[in-house]
């Protein structure tokens, strides 16, 4: 039995200008805090043992960790679109809406559609490559929407709809 897996699909490249900002400050800060971690890594090394110096296979780790995102951020930063502007009709669901839904029971819940690098469930922004977002695209008010979720089969009506 292998353990390899497909790679997983590609996710779409659009973010909110917000998005973008956040991801150039992190993108700035991480080689700020990249040079502060070098500074250490080389005084743990002048220590003398490296192979029972805590500090110093700290330091590798998270120097490791950092040039990892900093990659990240490198690679895929150029390769995002930015969307900055609202849509032609505002009456349907596209990139960045914000839109709330009505369950069954009378409930409603308000989720922004974002791209895959800046999701949040804690303020409720989903990646526009979620099945949520994918069935609520190009949608209007008052229709009904049917997700699948790990429980069956789940509707959802769209009670407003609002870019920011």
């Amino acid at each position: 039995m292998s353990r390899w897996r497909p790679p997983s699909p590609r996710s779409s490249p659009y973010i909110t200008a917000d998005g973008a900002r956040r991801l150039e400050a992190e993108l700035r800060q991480l080689w700020v805090r990249r040079a502060e971690v070098t500074q250490h890594l080389a005084a743990a090394a002048a220590e003398g043992d490296r192979s029972e110096n805590a500090e110093y296979i700290y330091r590798k780790k998270e120097l490791r960790e950092i040039d990892r995102r900093l990659r990240y951020l490198q690679k895929r930063l150029p390769a995002l679109t930015v969307v900055g502007e609202l849509p032609g009709n505002r009456e349907r669901v596209f990139f960045g809406a914000w839109v709330t839904l009505e369950d069954a029971a009378g409930e409603e819940s308000t989720f922004r559609i974002v791209g895959a690098d800046e999701i949040d469930p804690q303020q409720g922004w989903i990646s526009i490559d979620s099945p949520m977002a994918k069935a609520l695209l190009k949608k209007t008010i008052d229709e009904e929407i049917q997700v699948v979720v790990p429980s069956g089969l789940a509707s959802w009506f769209i009670v407003d709809v609002r870019y920011e």
